[in-house]
């Protein structure tokens, strides 16, 4: 695959672009811990069949910009960002594809910009209308008495120091422990508040194969270059969401849209009791179906490359 390295000046700095092929946009949106990397498999299927397929390192990651405040890492920012490349990349409307916290700042795109976005592909995580309510506010209570990965991210510099340690061995932990190969309690297994992330997280040796040794290590030197900080100020910037997108609380996402998951995923039971996945089209007002992909975990596009983009080309032929 040919790809071009593009700089978007974005509000906060330059943002890195990757892009490949020719014909409509199809922007892509990564989430924690990852990079525009992430979508590699997709950008060489859809460059092959008439796209132009871009994928940008989030605001934090990678190449792009690294603010330090929390304030910089809002929905409401990082849409921002988001509209940007689109507009620098397409006078026409583009498709968004977003995974993990790519998944909410791509829906919260086309809510606030909605001129530059005709169509969504959530994965992972499904769209909830925006409430006065942060969802860390929820974790804070749910998880009250024990480990939950969000409520221990909210003090800085204490994940930064654990994960910074060694950048490549904790994103392997954390990679295989939210994969469809691992025990299913792995990331929410129950352990004391008051100990790390990577306490009790394996690290396989062989990786399973859609994770090779050199796919690693793209993203270990990645985040032993720019560190943690910005990807993990998203989570704390979650309490600040509530008031900035106070205009669109309720709102459903209008433009076209379908959900991706595997079903082994761990976030369908971040709500005890709850399946997350039960109605994904719920805050949906043009909900063009789900795919659950059996076997599979979190990082879905880079664990199934081949049932996922089958999945996002159906998507696709019926725009």
């Amino acid at each position: 695959m040919k790809t071009q390295q593009r700089e978007v000046a974005g509000a906060a700095g330059n943002l890195a672009v990757t892009v490949a092929g020719e014909g409509p946009l199809i922007l892509c949106v990564h989430g924690w811990p990852e990079l525009a990397y992430s979508w590699r498999h997709q950008m060489a299927y859809f460059a092959d069949r008439g796209y132009t397929v871009a994928a940008l390192d989030v605001r934090g990651y990678g190449a792009s910009a690294k603010p330090e405040a929390i304030e910089a890492y809002t929905l409401t920012a990082l849409a921002g960002d988001v509209a940007r490349v689109a507009a620098a990349l397409s006078a026409a409307p583009a498709v968004l594809f977003g995974h993990d916290w790519g998944a909410p700042i791509a829906y919260h795109s086309a809510l606030l910009h909605p001129e530059r976005f005709r169509a969504v592909a959530g994965l992972s995580v499904p769209y909830a209308p925006p409430g006065p309510v942060p969802f860390i506010e929820v974790a804070e209570t749910i998880y009250a008495e024990r480990f939950f990965y969000q409520n221990y991210f909210q003090a800085p510099d204490v994940a930064e120091a654990e994960l910074e340690a060694d950048p490549e061995a904790a994103l392997a932990r954390i990679y295989f422990a939210l994969s469809g190969d691992a025990p299913l309690a792995s990331w929410l297994q129950i352990k004391p508040k008051d100990v790390g992330l990577l306490e009790g997280l394996a690290r396989p040796d062989p990786f399973p194969a859609w994770m090779p040794a050199e796919a690693l290590a793209v993203y270990g030197d990645a985040f032993r270059a720019g560190g943690f900080r910005g990807p993990l100020n998203r989570y704390r910037a979650q309490r600040l969401d509530a008031e900035q997108l106070r205009p669109v609380h309720g709102q459903l996402l209008a433009q076209p849209s379908c959900f991706i998951g595997g079903e082994r995923d761990a976030v369908r039971h971040f709500l005890p009791g709850m399946d997350l996945y039960a109605d994904p089209g719920a805050g949906c007002a043009d909900f063009r179906g789900a795919t659950l992909i059996p076997d599979i975990g979190h990082w879905v596009q880079q664990e199934a490359p081949d049932a996922c983009n089958v999945a996002l080309e159906v998507f696709l032929r019926g725009l």
